[in-house]
């Protein structure tokens, strides 16, 4: 569980995804590894509905790298079924020591425990029923999460239910208990409280707080009963056992559980001691105990000998009840290994204070002396050599699925690095893996590239038992590309993106076998009877001539592609300047054209034209474009009078529809806010003509249609259409029949609609040209003078008239 929630693509994933994979991963057939299921059963076991898994969870999934997801649409195009694969779960198989190359054994025993925590239930055909898991009915928000975090108190839990809480200092409003959840599910000591609680009202976990010798409280425990009742134990007697007066304790047992990603010591491994605790009733409990030891360093010198049977890093007084004096009593004792794991654990003193003998510093006390002295800033202790003991050299290859699978093959190599040198191939191991993904390699597929990689080497090699230096070895033969030709896919001759013998590299071996044998062929002709061996080094010489020409052609070709590089980054360095230089100039003229006053009422920053005058004068193109459609349907193109009536009647007709509009508006807006904006109410009315001369457009278009579908060129052109409809050959036995007559009825008003565009484009284009060639009477002075001495003056010109 935590090799799969630990996985880079799972970071700051939500807990249904999490949980997620950890469903699909029980359900992998060990043959295939692909499962098959559907977006409502998934669903179903996260406790969410089939449109929030398809919509929250399964493109996180795909996202992350760790699932790969094909997808079968369903009625509605709704992702319904789901062909998944856990990536490292099967990348995992058949690597030795990893912890999820699962046995067909093993994928069971995890189906059995998600089903019988978290089954969802089923009713089979037959009518018999699978009832659902321990919190398998728990659905709706934050389900997932409560059902992630009881299946992970189960596996922490011990066989008599008792969950191994979190150590060190947490926070105690909220507990050692929900701070323990917390960092199981890696979010804050809240919202683990949150979720205990929530388990707690399901009497699914158990909160015990346990009572000291006096009577007073003291820490709880944490329990999962369904564990304790799996293993034949019984909860009731745990918690009454728990809550009775507890002996004082002979050692303090820290709580050194359960945090994501750690694994768990079983309890026979003390922190110190390498004899086995064997009685769990003779260690106190952690909550019962001392105050809680500070977690020490896995590299730190033991500071209590061997021969304590069940201490830890400390011990305090004895179970007998002797005086707090001996409590270096016997630390500085030779151990004796058999006579230890034979005798009964007791304590020996050979010198103290108490017997009159000299005290003297014990060994234990040096080493007290150094801890504190080689401690840090924060008074943490700090054992000599730290820096060194921090590149320790690690057995195990590195946590990192790819690496592991990238490593492999060189695993007996990577034992002989020391630290330092196994954190540099780690580093080269990363960068080639990223390299090999910007070539075009699958990420998924590189690891396995990598390791082969580093399997032909060991082969070229000779095996690993010839390598005398293993980390020269790693970083300059068997990790490195060795392209054989120019190509940056070449590797050995093998393309790296498709695993196929390099083109290129055939060519090159093609060439250079040609030009040997055109060089021999020339030595033949010019140097006949040549010895073999004389031959053989003018053939030599010639061709090592040839491949300094080429050489020099190489680098010549190199500078020339430099060059052009240089000279293809300066062109586009000049252009994104030319560019910027352009949008800064267009954004001055912006800014300039902004700040122009209104052409016709002189309203200031109105980019040359306020939208009030704007909406105006489309408004006047839209009834001279009304006025044309108008005469065009109704009016005779050769009189004059007839046309600019027609035009007439259209304005007027437009003017009393904006008026009709307006008076509608007036009646749904508050008067009163006109009156005290004028600017405002005149914007509205503009914009209520222009509304109004573009519906009026509209409807004169129309009727022009309708005018002119009615002309004589219109009938005879629909009535020669009819004809030939109905003269189709398909028609001609019975010409008259109900089919016949409906086809050749739209027929002809499909040709008289076509007839009736047709004139109005005509007629609107003889209206235009009259109106272009008929000059424009300029206004009298006397209809003039009204609008000029309506328009307001600008600021200088009103300096003028007052001075």
């Amino acid at each position: 569980m935590r090799a799969l929630l630990d996985v880079p693509g799972l970071d700051g994933a939500s807990d249904a995804v999490r949980l997620a994979v950890l469903v699909l991963a029980s359900r992998t057939p060990s043959e295939t590894g692909v499962v098959e299921i559907r977006t409502s059963e998934l669903g179903r076991w996260l406790g969410l509905s089939a449109s929030h898994v398809a919509s929250n969870v399964v493109p996180v999934l795909r996202r992350s790298g760790v699932v790969s997801v094909e997808t079968a649409p369903g009625e509605y195009g709704q992702d319904d079924g789901l062909e998944c694969k856990v990536l490292p779960l099967w990348a995992a198989q058949d690597v030795v020591g990893h912890p999820l190359n699962l046995a067909k054994k093993e994928y069971a025993t995890l189906w059995r425990l998600l089903q019988a925590v978290m089954g969802p239930g089923w009713t089979h055909r037959d009518g018999s029923v699978t009832p659902a898991g321990l919190i398998g009915t728990r659905t709706g928000r934050s389900a997932a999460t409560d059902r992630l975090a009881l299946l992970l108190l189960v596996l922490e839990a011990r066989e008599n239910g008792r969950v191994r809480q979190c150590g060190g200092t947490v926070d105690t409003k909220r507990g050692r208990a929900a701070t323990t959840v917390a960092r199981l599910l890696g979010c804050t000591a809240s919202a683990g409280e949150r979720v205990l609680e929530r388990l707690e009202d399901r009497e699914l976990v158990l909160r015990v707080r346990l009572r000291t010798g006096s009577g007073m409280r003291n820490r709880s425990r944490l329990m999962v009963p369904a564990v304790a009742a799996a293993h034949g134990r019984t909860v009731a007697d745990d918690v009454q056992e728990d809550r009775a007066q507890a002996q004082e304790p002979e050692f303090s047992d820290p709580d050194v559980a359960a945090r994501a990603g750690e694994t768990p010591e079983l309890d026979e491994e003390s922190q110190v001691s390498g004899v086995p605790v064997t009685d769990e009733a003779d260690v106190a409990d952690p909550d019962v105990a001392a105050a809680l030891h500070t977690d020490h360093p896995h590299l730190v010198t033991p500071v209590v000998p061997p021969q304590l049977s069940r201490g830890f890093s400390g011990e305090g007084r004895g179970a007998d009840g002797s005086r707090p004096e001996r409590v270096c009593a016997g630390e500085d004792q030779a151990f004796d290994g058999q006579a230890s794991a034979a005798g009964t654990g007791e304590l020996v003193a050979k010198d103290g204070p108490l017997r009159g003998e000299k005290p003297k510093e014990s060994p234990v006390d040096e080493q007290v002396g150094q801890r504190a002295a080689g401690a840090g800033p924060g008074g943490r202790p700090k054992a000599a050599g730290w820096e060194k003991a921090q590149q320790q050299r690690r057995v195990a290859l590195p946590a990192d699925l790819s690496l592991r699978v990238a490593l492999g093959p060189v695993a007996w190599l990577w034992k002989q690095l020391n630290g330092w040198q196994q954190n540099k191939v780690e580093a080269a191991t990363k960068a080639e893996l990223a390299q090999l993904a910007g070539l075009g390699v699958a990420p998924a597929g590189a690891p396995r590239l990598l390791a082969d990689r580093l399997t032909d080497r060991l082969e070229q090699t000779g095996g690993e038992a010839l390598v005398d230096k293993p980390y020269g070895w790693l970083i300059g033969r068997g990790l490195v590309q060795r392209p054989a030709c120019s190509h940056r896919k070449c590797d050995d001759g093998m393309r790296l993106d498709t695993a196929q013998d390099c083109e290129n590299c055939g060519n090159v071996r093609h060439l250079r076998r040609a030009w040997r044998a055109r060089i021999g062929a020339e030595i033949d002709r010019e140097l006949p009877g040549l010895a073999d061996g004389e031959r053989r080094r003018v053939l030599e010489e010639r061709l090592r001539e040839r491949v300094a020409l080429e050489a020099e052609d190489l680098a010549w070709r190199q500078e020339q592609a430099r060059a052009e590089r240089a000279r293809r980054d300066a062109a586009r360095a000049a252009a994104a300047e030319q560019a910027e230089r352009e949008r800064q100039a267009a954004a001055a003229a912006d800014a300039v054209r902004q700040a122009l006053a209104c052409e016709d009422c002189g309203r200031v920053r109105a980019a040359g034209l306020c939208e009030a005058c704007d909406h105006g004068r489309h408004t006047e193109v839209l009834i001279g474009e009304a006025g044309l459609l108008a005469a065009a349907g109704s009016a005779d193109l050769s009189d004059p009078g007839s046309i600019a009536a027609a035009g007439a009647g259209a304005r007027t007709a437009i003017k009393h529809s904006t008026a009709a509009a307006w008076q509608e508006f007036l009646q749904i807006t508050d008067v009163a806010t006109l009156e005290a904006d004028p600017q405002a109410a005149a914007d509205a009315y503009v914009f209520t003509a222009f509304h109004s001369a573009q519906q009026a457009l509209g409807e004169y278009h129309e009727s022009a249609l309708a005018m002119l579908r009615g002309t004589p060129e219109a009938e005879a052109e629909a009535r020669r259409a009819y004809r030939s409809e109905q003269g189709r050959p398909w028609f001609q036995h019975h010409p008259t029949g109900a089919d016949a007559v409906t086809a050749a009825t739209k027929a002809a008003d499909t040709a008289r609609d076509r007839v009736a565009e047709c004139l109005l484009a005509a007629r609107l284009e003889q209206l235009r040209e009259q109106s272009a060639a008929r000059p424009e009477r300029s206004a009298s002075w006397t209809d003039r003078l009204p609008e000029l001495a309506a328009r307001p003056l600008d600021g200088d010109a009103a300096g003028t008239v007052i001075a």
